[in-house]
């Protein structure tokens, strides 16, 4: 008799995705694993979704919660589109394929990559995917770290917000301009510093 199965499915999509233009969307994964636990004829229990956090850390609100419902018993089975939305840490992967999941009793299935633990034989596929999985995370975040001591060097600004007094240029977003909103009172914070005041001693009135 075939066993009963409450199924987490489990999505992640990094900054580091999009930036490489990899086209796996928390909607499309959602939906790619809804309808394979529909034809399966398990449970679908809840759907975990991390969108935005890269896949090196494991300390993730959804993956968490995820966890916490696997050691309450919620779930069985956990289903996630390959390893790499598990996670990019090929260490903290193997030890989530190889101990957590097996010790909760939690089936593990990473269905691009054709990786199930309730077949044993795919032990070696697994450990290679979490492997290159590990290295391809390196390699994006020396690229991007790369780029950005580049416009650093060129003197462009980098930072998502503009600092309080500047706001992003219209015509560049890598470029400063005053904020004539906000940039006159930076300007007295400067000239009351210039007269030794602090954070605790005010102008005398």
């Amino acid at each position: 008799m075939q066993e009963t199965y409450n199924v987490g499915i489990y999505c992640r999509l990094s900054r580091e995705d999009e930036r490489t233009g990899e086209s796996v969307s928390v909607e499309n994964q959602r939906e790619m694993l809804s309808r394979y636990v529909l034809e399966q004829g398990w449970n679908l229990y809840a759907a975990y979704c991390d969108d935005g956090v890269s896949g090196t850390t494991f300390d993730r609100p959804g993956f968490n919660q995820l966890i916490a419902d696997a050691t309450a018993g919620k779930i069985n089975l956990v289903l996630c589109k390959d390893l790499s939305r598990l996670g990019r840490d090929y260490i903290e992967s193997g030890k989530y394929t190889d101990i957590v999941f097996p010790s909760l009793g939690c089936r593990f299935i990473a269905l691009n990559d054709g990786v199930d633990t309730a077949h044993k034989n795919n032990e070696m596929l697994v450990i290679l995917k979490n492997v290159m999985n590990d290295l391809y995370a390196r390699d994006t975040s020396a690229k991007i770290r790369a780029v950005k001591r580049s416009s650093f060097q060129a003197g462009k600004y980098v930072g998502c917000y503009a600092p309080i007094g500047y706001l992003k240029s219209p015509d560049d977003k890598h470029i400063l301009i005053p904020d004539p909103a906000t940039a006159p009172l930076v300007r007295r914070i400067f000239d009351m510093r210039c007269q030794g005041l602090s954070t605790v001693k005010s102008p005398q009135r």
